[in-house]
């Protein structure tokens, strides 16, 4: 699959399809937005919000969630807000999502089954890093959302004028609906 990839980019560049692309880095609506890296909103979540190439910052991870303060996420967001001019941040998690319901326990076992053995496991958990905590999913989407939207409002880097909101998307529908 990779070689199909890679044989369609050099097409895309020889045909210079990218030119209907270019933008700036600066995102034109200053919104930045962080949701899950589920398939079904690749184009469902843009075609639903009525943005464009060029319009926002996306964030995309397993659940739409910042397990941490200090995660890449919450990084990309201060970069953002501080670098790129956003002042308003979306969270959107998703009906569906996959991460809801995960469990740490069966994905080490999924893990041992591809070949990792229990010594890179217990390395792991040595070097401090809980695992079960790290690899667990949430129970209820509106909750995770709710306490992500809770760290980014509250985080001491994040600037109190700086709106953010969470809201749970249809997978189906693409209709957003609030969390308070």
């Amino acid at each position: 699959m990779i070689d199909e990839i890679l044989r369609h980019n050099r097409e895309f560049v020889e045909s210079k399809a990218y030119e209907r692309y270019q933008t700036s880095k600066f995102p034109d609506k200053r919104i930045a937005i962080v949701t899950c890296m589920d398939t079904r909103l690749v184009e469902l979540l843009p075609a639903a919000l009525g943005i464009r190439n060029g319009d926002v910052k996306m964030i995309k991870n397993a659940g739409a969630t910042i397990t941490n303060p200090f995660d890449s996420t919450m990084r990309s967001l201060l970069v953002a807000v501080y670098e790129l001019g956003v002042n308003e941040v979306m969270i959107i998690g998703h009906t569906g999502c996959g991460v809801q319901g995960m469990d740490a326990e069966e994905m080490l076992h999924l893990m041992r089954e591809r070949g990792i053995d229990d010594e890179h496991i217990s390395l792991m958990r040595h070097c401090g890093i809980n695992l079960n905590e790290w690899l667990h999913g949430f129970n209820d989407t509106a909750d995770a959302i709710a306490e992500t939207v809770d760290l980014v409002r509250n985080h001491p880097l994040m600037p109190h004028d700086v709106r953010v909101a969470g809201y749970i998307m249809d997978s189906v529908t693409g209709a957003l609906n609030p969390i308070q």
